[in-house]
């Protein structure tokens, strides 16, 4: 009850006085879009670091690892800010059309092409040339065409998500819960930048390495066109009040982002990419099972 007075007096207090229809004033959809923005500057630093990480790697004794740290960094705080734009947007009663193109076409850049640019470099830019002989030729090659498969497979998934009103995936869930249909280009960023960050951005150099990892940028890309179910957490709000197990186990995780970091993001960003495929994994056992020991049919009369 507090929170939804609350909620009602932040809207009042936006709402245009002379507006006929009680539209908020104009000012009140700055506030979304300076989120967006923000979003978008963050992926065009996230390129440029990763550059500087490769042309630092060839001509400066620094090393290139500072500089793919802060541009995992920077894509991970942009997946912060994506999730508060929407959540400002659907509090304040800004969202409109604008606010969507302008968000999805900030999500190309910073979630599909930032990572892209990120996984090819730290992934596949300094692995050893010599020894590996004609190896590496093909890995860089493969890395090319993956690289800008995630960045394809993460704009369809965006433009798919703009056209779809109430997207039911193929294993649908819980009805009072909402879904994604599919693993959203934020995630996948989110993985490429946290795996990235565990390493301290120190490039890869051992190809089988590299082959791993590319392997792993082609599933990222697979699941953000697949059609399995990922939560979507948009029926949380901010400012619904919170129970004492709640309050402990948020301020819990604080506490282990702070002090382990790299683990603790890693692992965040691996549970929600994976649970897509566990969820369909799990559904596939119990439809196997079902036909397998089907329940008695009651008959009556």
């Amino acid at each position: 009850m507090t929170g939804a007075v609350r909620r009602l007096r932040l809207r009042e207090r936006l709402i245009d006085p002379r507006s006929p229809d009680r539209r908020p004033r104009r000012a009140a959809y700055v506030l979304p879009a300076l989120f967006t923005s923000g979003n978008l500057f963050l992926g065009y630093l996230s390129i440029m670091k990763s550059l500087e990480g490769a042309m630092a790697g060839a001509t400066s004794t620094a090393g290139p690892a500072p500089f793919f740290e802060t541009a995992a960094k920077t894509v991970g705080i942009a997946v912060l800010l994506d999730g508060l734009d929407g959540n400002i947007a659907r509090l304040t009663n800004t969202t409109s059309e604008f606010g969507r193109e302008f968000d999805s076409l900030s999500d190309v850049i910073t979630f599909g092409l930032a990572p892209a640019v990120l996984a090819f470099v730290w992934g596949v830019q300094f692995i050893g040339g010599d020894a590996v002989g004609q190896l590496r030729d093909h890995i860089v090659r493969a890395a090319y065409f993956l690289a800008f498969l995630f960045l394809l497979c993460g704009a369809a998934r965006l433009a798919r998500f703009n056209i779809q009103t109430n997207p039911t995936p193929k294993n649908p869930g819980k009805p009072d819960r909402k879904y994604f249909v599919g693993l959203p280009i934020p995630g996948a960023a989110a993985m490429v930048a946290s795996v990235v960050y565990a390493a301290e951005g120190e490039p890869l150099r051992w190809w089988p390495l590299a082959i791993v990892w590319l392997a792993g940028i082609a599933g990222l890309s697979f699941l953000m066109v697949s059609s399995w179910r990922y939560r979507s957490f948009k029926e949380i709000s901010l400012l619904r009040p919170r129970s004492p197990v709640t309050v402990v186990l948020i301020g819990s995780l604080i506490y282990l982002i702070w002090n382990y970091s790299q683990p603790v993001l890693l692992g965040m960003a691996f549970a929600y990419a994976g649970s897509g495929v566990f969820i369909r994994i799990g559904g596939m056992v119990r439809r196997r099972l079902r036909s397998v020991h089907p329940r008695p049919e009651h008959q009556t009369g």
